[in-house]
């Protein structure tokens, strides 16, 4: 890698990729070009599996100890080198150099969860049927394991899916985001400065062709991968010809709750943040707004005051709140959800169109935060991920079972409920078809718990140990004594 010119990395040597091609990685508020990133294929996803099965017995056959010391190593300089990793994601994502900081922070943190937990997988010894036998049950690696990463949160879902399958002992093949390749890679090279061994980390930027590839062969055996939900259908078809271990979190429409007796004030401010964060680039994003009627009136205000405060700009500038979306794809299609709703008799409350910048800045991928108010429940908003700045809110009555409004769809990632009656709140949350639910807070994600969805949204863990147990596979040593 040299400056903003970055290559594939192959086993830890930085090549050009077999193609030639490049893509260029533009600042989404300004425009402006920041650097350029090979185009893995085919071809270097065959490369980079030849080094991982090099590299992996000699990664798996060091200690716990051996691994944990080297990914310690890599998270501390990762937060060493945080404000260059941030300047890069903040100007190739957009999202606010805050932000980027946030990103970064909790990516180091889970590399060192993973550090130390890959010290604590423990095998058994279980009871058996007969005085003479023995059975060992032990956790091995994998051997080499393939990434999928999405542009959003590049650098902290890498460190979901990199810190448990290096923990666990598996060479790893990650194909980064096209979009967002730059401070990935300063990532990858925080962790071969702290030593990581040759071969037991390809990085390759790339499209559908890598994906595809790395998807089908039969030298992988295990792909987990962040993407929206008909991406995932397209791996899992095509890692079936080999039986490979699949983990998906996909698509999400987050419900949210808010009960008559909820803070109103609170409950609009945690809706907003899950809502506009990001530019509602998030897969837990709050997309619908379930509220009481009888509270409705006062907490619609709120939330969008919420979002006409949001001031967009750049994130490195003073006070910026909000940047810009990262694709044209995320205002296309918050335009045909809003234009949609409306025409179903929602009312604009906040935003709706293009935003007023800086003279300086490019408007084009700017959005102003929005808000819809009387949304029906069939609306195109309340079914669909809009996965951009646009939230929509549904009044419900006393007669009506939230629970089961919130239920409808294809998608179960993630909830939220507020309210003060905490048994009631709880009760709602628990007949929600989910794998995560917020009570009172609005982010379901926590290190040491396990993060993923139902239904449509995918299936398998990550964080938590299980994040751990899903880059491993058991084996068990059935054993005869001769003497008893």
């Amino acid at each position: 890698m040299t400056g903003l010119e970055r290559g594939v990395c192959i086993g830890g040597e930085w090549v050009a990729a077999l193609s030639g091609e490049t893509a260029e990685v533009r600042d989404p508020a300004t425009g402006e070009l920041v650097g350029t990133s090979a185009v893995a294929g085919a071809g270097d996803v065959d490369r980079a599996v030849e080094a991982g099965h090099a590299g992996s017995a000699r990664w798996a056959a060091l200690t716990a100890d051996e691994r944990c010391e080297i990914l310690l190593r890599a998270a501390a300089l990762i937060d060493e080198r945080i404000e260059r990793i941030a300047e890069l994601l903040t100007r190739e994502q957009g999202k606010t150099v805050v932000d980027s900081r946030k990103e970064i922070t909790f990516g180091a943190r889970v590399i060192r969860y993973y550090a130390e937990q890959g010290r604590r997988v423990a095998g058994s010894i279980r009871p058996a049927a007969r005085r003479d036998i023995r059975s060992l049950v032990t956790w091995e690696p994998l051997g080499v394991v393939a990434a999928i990463v999405p542009w959003n949160y590049p650098v902290d879902l890498y460190a979901w899916k990199v810190g448990p399958a290096l923990a666990a002992g598996n060479a790893v093949i990650v194909k980064p985001p096209i979009e967002t390749p730059l401070a990935v890679a300063e990532i990858v090279r925080c962790l071969f400065d702290a030593g990581l061994p040759e071969g037991v980390l390809s990085d390759l930027p790339g499209a559908f062709e890598a994906g595809s590839r790395l998807s089908e062969h039969p030298g992988i055996a295990a792909i987990t991968a962040t993407a929206s939900t008909a991406t995932g259908q397209a791996i899992m078809r095509s890692a079936a010809s080999t039986l490979k271990r699949v983990t998906l979190e996909l698509g999400g429409h987050s419900p949210f709750v808010v009960l008559d007796d909820a803070d109103v004030a609170e409950a609009a401010a945690a809706a907003a943040r899950r809502s506009f964060s990001n530019a509602g680039q998030i897969c837990i994003a709050v997309n619908r707004i379930l509220v009481d009627e009888r509270v409705a009136d006062d907490f619609v205000e709120a939330v969008a005051a919420e979002a006409r405060a949001i001031r967009l700009g750049h994130g490195f500038d003073p006070g910026v709140t909000g940047g810009p979306v990262t694709t044209a794809a995320v205002i296309e299609k918050s335009r045909r959800h809003i234009d949609e709703a409306l025409a179903s008799g929602a009312r604009l409350r906040a935003g709706g169109g293009g935003a007023e910048v800086d003279a300086r800045l490019d408007p084009s991928l700017f959005f102003e935060p929005t808000v819809l108010d009387g949304v029906p429940a069939d609306a195109l908003v309340m079914r669909e991920e809009t996965f951009g700045p646009l939230v929509a809110v549904h009044r419900f009555g006393a007669g009506d079972d939230v629970a089961e409004l919130a239920n409808r769809g294809d998608y179960g990632l993630a909830a939220y409920v507020f309210g003060g009656d905490l048994d009631r709140a709880w009760g709602i949350a628990e007949r929600l078809h989910v794998g995560g639910v917020g009570v009172n807070v609005n982010d379901v994600s926590e290190l040491q718990a396990p993060f993923g969805g139902w239904k449509m949204s995918g299936f398998g863990r990550e964080l938590g140990p299980e994040g751990l147990q899903g880059m491993m596979q058991q084996r068990h040593v059935r054993i005869r004594r001769r003497a008893v």
